[in-house]
This record gives structure tokens, sequence and C-alpha cells, in this order.
């Protein structure tokens, strides 16, 4: 289970898309997330680029605390397939966001 709202997942994703993944907007609102909402975002891109499996999503986020060796931020920032990562990492992982995209 992913410890962060569908709806920050989709504001990232938007935030992605709009402004790039190494846009200072989406670098601040990553850095304003809590610590297990960073490891959750971690795991579910590394579910989405197939670096884990959905049923795995718990070793994920764990890998994810125990291998943070610089702001979640500044790691997310360096993957230009970002949001079609966490985009796949939601189908992987069986979670729909229509709620939270239409209110975006």
């Amino acid at each position: 289970m992913l410890d962060i709202s569908n709806a920050k997942i989709v504001r990232v994703i938007f935030l992605a898309r709009e402004y790039g993944p190494d846009s200072k907007h989406l670098s601040d609102y990553i850095s304003g997330l809590n610590y297990d909402e960073k490891s959750s975002l971690v795991a579910l891109m590394w579910v989405g680029r197939e670096s884990y499996e959905p049923e795995d999503i718990e070793k994920a986020k764990a890998d994810a605390e125990a291998e943070a060796s610089a702001p979640t931020e500044m790691y997310l920032s360096g993957i230009p397939d970002l949001p079609e990562h966490l985009e796949n990492g939601l189908d992987r992982l069986g979670i729909d966001v229509t709620d939270a995209e239409d209110r975006m």
C-alpha cells in the first residue's frame, strides 16, 4: 500500500508533464512531501519502470528509504520519463486515479 494520496501522485505527474521533471515547481512540491510519501513515490516509480513487481511494493518502499542518499526531489528530477513511470506504476498496481484527475 502506498503512503501517498492519489491526488498528490496526480499532482506530481501534472507538474512533471507541465514543467519537466527537472523544474523548480516539481522540486518544490516533492520537497514538501513527508518521508513516507517520498518513499512511496520512489517505489511507485520503480514499479512503473519495472525494477520491482507490483507485489513487491513494500520491499520497494523499504529499499527507497534505505537507499536514499540524496534528496528525493533531486533523485526524481534526473528521470526524464518520470510521469510515464508513475502512470505505469499506478496501472501495474491497479490504482485508479480518475477522481483525483477530475479534481485537477
